[in-house]
């Protein structure tokens, strides 16, 4: 069986045990997914990156104390969105400094692994300024469920909240995306989903 076969159970027995390359191979298969709950968390690249950073640190630093109760990823998601909404708390008692154009808008951050997610950085933007102005708590529930692809138990362990509330926190956060979301352009200018026919 190659490295890459290995169940999380089987390595995280090896790395609880002091095997480096199983640690190694746990964060690789499960950082991407961290991180992605981080950005949705954090609101910024450069934020999520020092969120996924510190919470990769954290699952290394508590391996031995992770004890099987939960699939591993569940414990790594719990860890990302831990972080991530104390990397938002550290962010809101920093001063925040910004660069503004002549014409007094806010330009957004360099992103230096842009090249990484630009598939659509407009729908990036406006989802991520959408997923900003939820309340903390409703926006862990939605991003773990929809970004991190945990089902309700798993949430519901990681925040420490009964299934129920999960449920109606990812509805009430959902039904807020839609609010704010909306169709952005007026009517008639709106994109229909059957074009008529050219003449």
């Amino acid at each position: 069986m190659s490295s890459l076969e290995r169940s999380d159970d089987d390595l995280v027995a090896a790395a609880q045990r002091g095997d480096g390359a199983a640690m190694d191979l746990l964060l690789r298969r499960h950082y991407d997914r961290a991180h992605a709950v981080c950005r949705r968390i954090a609101g910024s690249t450069r934020d999520a990156d020092d969120a996924a950073q510190e919470a990769m640190i954290r699952v290394v630093r508590n391996i031995d104390k992770f004890d099987g109760r939960s699939a591993f990823g569940t414990w790594v998601y719990r860890i990302a969105t831990n972080t991530a909404l104390d990397e938002l708390r550290k962010r809101k008692r920093r001063p925040q400094f910004h660069v503004v154009d002549d014409d007094g808008d806010v330009p957004e951050p360099a992103d230096e692994f842009a090249h990484r997610h630009i598939d659509d950085v407009a729908d990036r933007i406006t989802i991520d300024a959408a997923l900003a102005g939820l309340p903390e708590e409703f926006k862990a529930a939605v991003v773990m469920r929809d970004v991190g692809d945990l089902d309700y138990a798993e949430i519901a362990e990681a925040l420490g909240i009964p299934v129920g509330t999960v449920k109606s926190r990812i509805a009430r956060g959902r039904r807020m995306l839609v609010e704010k979301l909306g169709n952005q352009n007026p009517p008639g200018e709106r994109p229909i989903s059957n074009p008529p026919n050219e003449p």
